[in-house]
């Protein structure tokens, strides 16, 4: 495996890697920017000139990685050529679908539908008209063989407006890009982290519907929520993202974060990235600055524990938004964290997003996070 890296900064384009590099072999090239550059033609027009034979997919963020610096309204994009390893991508739009479960479904059919070992999938998905939760069901409906499926949904700042991703075409919405990688000869690791707090009372959910919290232990939730809140109620619904729910699902190993994405005044009702089923237990959390960047070293140690060692080439980081916003001039600590653990060969790119996608633990399925470092790798 061979990478090499350009950043789209400052309205101009440089080249950070390409050392040994032939760009008219890559198979891949993954483009991570802000939801206007990746929309522009210019922009979508030069990374396909760059790599002609490559699958070009794009995903607008809410901040963009590379190396261990982190920015906002870039685009950074990473050529990847395989030397064992086969690379094919799929894409569907939701608006051809009746729910973003059936999107997952169809993905992973198409992904399982050839001779070759599917060694691991990696998912880019829109993030705002996608039910994150019902996408992985889908996915993990057709992954007989638990494949590790991870990804993360697009951003948009902290706008929560509209997002966009695009396969071999100028990024747009709705869409959901599957990338799968077949052989033998690749290794993946993937590991997700949180490290907040939780505090106060734990509650049970009793009226939801899917990702639509309505009533917690029977009271309105949202007068419930802003209750905890105290003060920073009046700064709804960005404060939020400072305040997301733990979310412990009967069946599901360790509890999940959930992220509110907005607000309904009018039915007192709060809409998240995932789904929270009724009778799920719930308890709130709260930053600690210092847990949330140990919490990327955690998240690259788990990748390595599953037999990379330190011959990690390519680590795909997707953070939380939420996580940015907290950690503000500190983010890059959580990215230099990560590269501590991984190590320096390796070339470092992700973005900050509406929600990560990864299995808990090798051979279980995926789940849908918030809130959380998650960090995926390979090497050939």
């Amino acid at each position: 495996m061979k990478t090499t890296q350009l950043h789209y900064v400052n309205q101009q384009w440089i080249a950070a890697s390409s050392a040994d590099f032939n760009f008219e072999q890559a198979q891949l090239a993954l483009a991570f920017g802000s939801r206007e550059l990746v929309q522009r033609a210019d922009i979508y027009q030069h990374i396909q000139q760059q790599f002609p034979q490559a699958n070009v997919v794009l995903a607008s963020t809410s901040g963009e990685i590379i190396g261990t610096e982190v920015y906002d309204d870039t685009v950074v994009v990473t050529g990847v050529y395989f030397e064992k390893t086969i690379v094919r991508s799929f894409q569907k739009n939701i608006t051809d679908f009746t729910d973003s479960f059936s999107v997952g479904e169809i993905l992973m059919q198409e992904l399982n539908a050839f001779p070759e070992k599917l060694a691991t999938v990696f998912v880019l998905s829109d993030g705002t008209l996608i039910n994150g939760s019902e996408l992985v069901s889908g996915f993990n409906k057709n992954n007989p063989n638990e494949v590790p499926i991870n990804g993360g949904l697009a951003g948009d700042g902290a706008n929560f407006a509209q997002t966009a991703t695009g396969l071999n075409q100028i990024a747009g919405q709705g869409n959901v890009i599957a990338i799968g990688f077949y052989g033998n000869d690749i290794q993946s690791g993937h590991g997700s982290f949180g490290g907040w707090d939780e505090f106060g009372k734990e509650r049970t959910i009793t009226k939801s519907d899917k990702n639509v919290l309505y009533e917690i232990d029977g009271k309105n939730a949202l007068d419930l929520y802003k209750e905890y809140l105290g003060p920073y109620a009046d700064e709804l619904p960005g404060s939020a993202l400072l305040f997301p729910l733990s979310l412990k699902i009967e069946g599901v190993e360790k509890n999940l974060v959930r992220t509110i994405l907005s607000l309904d005044e009018s039915n007192k009702s709060m809409t998240f990235a995932g789904n929270l089923p009724v009778g799920s237990k719930v308890r709130l959390m709260k930053a600690n600055f210092e847990k949330l960047i140990e919490a990327s070293s955690v998240a690259a140690a788990y990748t390595l524990a599953q037999g990379n060692d330190n011959k990690t080439q390519l680590a795909i980081l997707v953070s939380c938004v939420g996580r940015k916003l907290i950690l503000q001039e500190r983010t890059f600590e959580e990215v230099a964290a990560a590269e501590n653990v991984i190590g320096t060969q390796s070339c470092i790119t992700g973005f900050y997003s509406y929600g990560e996608i990864s299995p808990f633990n090798p051979g279980i399925n995926c789940e849908l996070h918030n809130q959380t470092m998650t960090i995926t790798t390979f090497s050939e």
